[in-house]
């Protein structure tokens, strides 16, 4: 039980490893206080360009990757597996290294569900893909996405366990657009490809 608490506390730490602000930070830019401010992929997109969003893209989703596959190696049960994975969802969120403050989870989300639960992990970066394609809006295809998660989880007879943790990882993410979501329904949100 202590290891597993230990790990749980770990996966936090590394999920608040902040690679966006880290690789901003290579090249001069203070990733906090440009563009949306947020330090995610998108952000450095606009501001850094586009091998530093992919290092940090790679770097977000890896943190939530690397977390559960050691997790599952050592084969320590769904529900503490479960907890795991929001945990680090939690440590980009609110990193410790940042003040608690953070990115949205999007990218980390992916990475914790590409080894808890990779079909479902398909559906979900395929409909983000497709909505962020059509509509070049990557906060959109974020929100869409993750709404959709715990219904993917329903329809795959997901366990009890399973179904929580997609509706507690769904709304922590929805509940970080918030300011996204207005700004798309006033009409004022950046696109992928704009340059604020």
């Amino acid at each position: 039980m202590y290891f597993k608490i230990f790990f749980v506390m770990a996966a936090y730490l590394i999920g608040s490893i902040p690679f966006g602000v880290l690789v901003s930070k290579i090249k001069g830019v203070d990733l906090k206080s440009v563009g949306s401010r947020n330090i995610g992929a998108t952000n450095v997109l606009r501001t850094v360009g586009k091998f530093p969003a992919l290092i940090t893209l790679l770097g977000d989703s890896l943190k939530g990757t690397v977390v559960i596959l050691i997790y599952r190696m050592m084969d320590g049960g769904e529900l503490w597996e479960s907890v795991t994975g929001i945990s680090v969802i939690l440590g980009h969120i609110y990193s410790i290294f940042l003040s608690f403050r953070g990115g949205k989870g999007v990218a980390t989300g992916f990475g914790v569900l590409a080894i808890y639960s990779p079909v479902e992990a398909v559906v979900v970066i395929i409909i983000w893909l497709v909505t962020a394609f059509y509509t070049r809006y990557s906060s959109l295809a974020a929100v869409i996405s993750y709404t959709a998660l715990p219904i993917i989880f329903l329809l795959s007879d997901a366990s009890y366990v399973k179904m929580v943790f997609a509706i507690v990882v769904s709304l922590l993410i929805i509940l970080q657009h918030r300011a996204n979501i207005k700004r798309l329904l006033d009409g004022t949100e950046s696109k992928i490809a704009d340059g604020s």
